[in-house]
């Protein structure tokens, strides 16, 4: 790679550079002092020089993700940033306290409405957010999970305000991916600017895989002496089938198809060529619908009948738990600040985004009358799917927007379109405008 002096090429990627009055990680945090200095000294054609080969060598490598909603395209490249998103350890250490104490809270409220469900007959959130909601699974009822843990990956999406402070912009508790990228973007990151980050002190991600097989192993069925652990994947197609070959070749386990499983007196097995082994636990990459043909959708190809037999019977680990998506729909979102202090008695370390309610008239009417302002999510939904972004909408988009909210409002939650002001840097011939970015913790 070219060293980092390449400002004699051209102006300084820096140069022009508008944050637009908002917060801009890379300009006022304190920490990222050093990059900055390295930066300055970086023309605009080494970066694109180096963006470009680092897209090249992505997809040299297959690291892609699907989206199935853009009809133009399969698969796609990771997105790669070439300006590292810098925290400083006392952030890391106040975001690290923020989730714990989130998943905590989580944890506890699925365990509660799958039991005795004393949150709902104290009203702290109605009734009917909760068992009306599709995600609620009636038959995950006084099933006792080792530990009370339903949620055992999670992902947080985390964004700035104006002022710099951190806010949850939602909770992804079903099947959450993207952690392959983080590792693969690090990795990536250190190849394309070895001069950038040289002497940088950085906290290791590389023992994910590790971490990820010894908490998987924690929930193992008692008398499970050696945890067997597989990574069940809907297989190929999968958008992020990518994640799930890296994960099982990080963790050292078995990745495995529905097809590739069985269910035996409530036990779980995997077929080898040297016959049936027992599996303990399912770190499964497939929504609940489809996991058991048995218990769920008939017609799904892609679970293994009779799975939730040997889930009731305290046979299998499932992670995460079947049923977890009632804790992240977008409307019982909205009252987590609620919900953390009923189980734990504490402020939220990190306060919600405000959010806008549809099912109840006023939050409806506010948004209906401000939808070029704001970002209209579907409470059941992840993965960014249904989403209405009100600035970049078009007027279709936006008269079918507002058909949606007024034929099913309690379907749809919204959100200020402007707080995601944690600002990062793209260049075009002419200006440096601003973009704004989310983080997902996992």
């Amino acid at each position: 790679m070219a060293d980092i002096s390449g400002g004699e090429m051209g102006r300084s990627i820096l140069d022009g550079y508008d944050p637009q009055g908002l917060y801009c990680e890379m300009l006022r945090g304190a920490t990222s002092h050093v990059i900055r200095e390295r930066l300055s000294g970086l023309s605009i054609d080494v970066l694109k020089d180096r963006a470009a080969a680092a897209n090249a060598e992505l997809y040299k490598l297959g690291i892609t993700f699907t989206i199935y909603s853009d009809a133009r395209t399969i698969d796609r490249i990771l997105p790669f940033d070439v300006l590292p998103r810098v925290l400083s350890a006392e952030e890391w250490r106040h975001i690290e306290r923020g989730i714990i104490q989130r998943i905590t809270a989580i944890n506890l409220l699925l365990d509660d409405i799958y039991h005795d469900q004393n949150l709902l007959q104290d009203a702290v959130v109605p009734a009917e957010l909760i068992l009306g909601n599709r995600n609620y699974r009636p038959l995950m009822r006084g099933i006792d999970l080792p530990h009370k843990t339903y949620v055992n990956i999670c992902g947080t999406d985390i964004v700035r305000d104006e002022r710099g402070s951190f806010l949850v912009l939602e909770d992804n508790a079903r099947t959450p991916s993207g952690v392959s990228y983080v590792v693969e973007n690090r990795h990536m990151m250190l190849r394309a600017f070895p001069d950038l980050l040289d002497d940088v002190s950085l906290r290791a991600i590389d023992n994910y895989g590790a971490k990820l097989i010894a908490a998987l192993q924690e929930v193992a069925p008692p008398g499970a002496a050696d945890p067997q652990v597989v990574l069940l994947s809907p297989g190929t197609y999968n958008s992020a089938h990518f994640e799930h070959v890296f994960l099982a070749r990080e963790m050292g386990v078995p990745l495995v198809e529905g097809s590739d499983l069985l269910v035996d007196d409530d036990r779980v097995f995997m077929r080898t060529t040297g016959g049936l082994s027992r599996v303990d636990v399912i770190y499964r990459r497939i929504n609940d619908d489809y996991l058991d043909p048995g218990a769920f959708v008939p017609e799904s190809m892609l679970g293994v009948p009779g799975l939730m037999r040997a889930y009731r019977a305290g046979n299998l680990a499932l992670a995460n738990a079947v049923g977890t998506g009632v804790a992240d729909d977008k409307a019982v979102y909205a009252y987590m600040p609620r919900i953390i202090r009923y189980y734990l008695g504490e402020d939220p370390v990190l306060p919600n985004v405000e959010t806008h309610i549809c099912r109840e008239p006023k939050a409806l009417r506010y948004t209906l009358d401000r939808l070029t302002e704001l970002v209209v999510k579907p409470v059941g939904e992840a993965g960014g799917y249904g989403i209405t972004v009100g600035p970049r909408a078009s007027l279709q988009e936006l008269d079918e927007c507002r058909a949606k909210l007024v034929a099913d409002p309690a379907n749809y939650v919204s959100q200020p379109a402007s707080i995601c002001r944690s600002r990062r840097h793209w260049w075009t011939a002419g200006s440096n405008p601003a973009t704004s970015i989310c983080g997902r913790l996992r």
